[in-house]
């Protein structure tokens, strides 16, 4: 045997001594906290006279394996009594495991593994026969948590309100792109959350509109802005359901649209002259900049450049406060979101139910506002009095 074999062995052996003393230790803790429940239960120690006359004793025990993240503890001796009034607490009825692998099953499935790899990951590391309707029985238990949440009362108030779409491939009779709708606002606060994600066949602003109209229904009756995209029909959409509302075209989906229509030799000039229009300190400079761009480009693009002309909706966010202006002049952040979940669905080839998108995205959803819901956005601190003044004055 060669040295580095030997020491191979070793370091086996060595796991394998700490893994039986682990479990060892685990059974006689688990059986005397067990013991001590029982102990409680019928109000005297073992072997105390004070048990006699009582009308229950204790009544030996029956035996359990017990799966634990370090192995399985063999024989774990669960205590009785003759009465069978003692319910221990340690270890739930009928229970076989402790829930560290369901938890691992939900977390595997929420970084984008397959039912079938998480069945086959478990098998190698533990030996347990988990197929893939297993593991997809036991990820089942969010689509109740889910109906819950897409119910969840709502805040009164939101500063911004973001909307955006991504594509996903689902297959229901054929595989076909389907369009998951994500509604993402900040609180009067500053806190960021996902308020809502609905899965529709198409995205349409009257898909949106319903959405948003199931959001008002929850609570959500004040919103001073919207960012959102170009799509056809949806400030309209918007309007209907919020009618005090602004709305805030996003500026980088403008600037990547016109790009498409500009010739390859301006592209990098047309940009840098765009960019002093939207990053103008104030609207009165960002009008003369839009004129001097106007000027320059007309005669080339003159259909691109009245497109930024006519549409007042790309500069609203002059209206509010300048702390905030980067982050509501644009759909960005909501984008960065999207394409977390685009890199967590591009695992599959597509998925196999609205369920199974449903579920995958959720759990996506869940991190996120657990990690945003301590963490204002950069600006809305310092924009927070003049925020409060623009909900009294529209609103009040």
């Amino acid at each position: 045997m060669t040295y580095d074999n030997k020491n191979h062995k070793e370091n086996l052996d060595l796991n394998s001594f700490f893994q039986e003393y682990i479990l060892s230790l685990l059974k006689q803790t688990m059986e005397t906290l067990m013991k001590e429940e029982l102990t409680n239960v019928l109000n005297y120690e073992k072997y105390s006279p004070e048990g006699h006359g009582t009308g229950n004793s204790r009544n030996g025990y029956y035996s359990r394996n017990y799966e634990t993240k370090y192995g399985t503890i063999e024989g774990i001796k669960i205590p009785r009594d003759r009465n069978n009034e003692f319910e221990q607490q340690l270890i739930p009825p009928y229970a076989r495991r402790d829930d560290w692998l369901e938890t691992m099953i939900i977390r595997m499935y929420a970084s984008g593994a397959s039912t079938r790899e998480i069945a086959g990951i478990i098998e190698k590391l533990y030996g347990n026969s988990y197929s893939a309707a297993t593991v997809s029985n036991i990820t089942d238990v969010a689509l109740e948590e889910i109906e819950q949440w897409h119910n969840r009362t709502l805040k009164k108030r939101y500063s911004v309100i973001y909307i955006d779409a991504l594509h996903i491939k689902l297959r229901r009779d054929t595989v076909s792109s389907d369009a998951v709708y994500f509604i993402l606002g900040v609180d009067e606060d500053g806190y960021r959350e996902v308020l809502d994600f609905f899965i529709g066949v198409n995205e349409s602003a009257y898909v949106w509109e319903d959405n948003l109209r199931l959001l008002k229904n929850r609570g959500v009756n004040e919103v001073l802005l919207f960012v959102m995209d170009g799509l056809n029909g949806l400030d309209d959409a918007v309007h209907r359901v919020y009618p005090k509302a602004d709305i805030q075209r996003c500026i980088v989906h403008k600037v990547r649209n016109s790009i498409r229509s500009v010739r390859k030799k301006d592209i990098n000039e047309f940009t840098a002259d765009l960019k002093v229009v939207y990053e103008s300190p104030n609207y009165d400079q960002c009008k003369v900049a839009l004129d001097d761009f106007s000027t320059k480009w007309s005669k080339s693009y003159k259909r691109l450049v009245e497109s930024w002309l006519n549409d007042e909706d790309l500069f609203t966010y002059y209206k509010y406060p300048v702390s905030i202006r980067k982050s509501i002049y644009t759909t960005n952040w909501i984008e960065r979101f999207n394409k977390e979940v685009r890199r967590l669905i591009k695992t599959k080839d597509s998925l196999p139910t609205e369920d199974a998108c449903s579920k995958l995205v959720y759990y996506k959803v869940i991190s996120y506002n657990e990690s945003w819901s301590s963490k204002k956005l950069r600006g809305f601190s310092s924009s927070y009095d003049s925020l409060q003044d623009m909900f009294t004055e529209r609103y009040s």
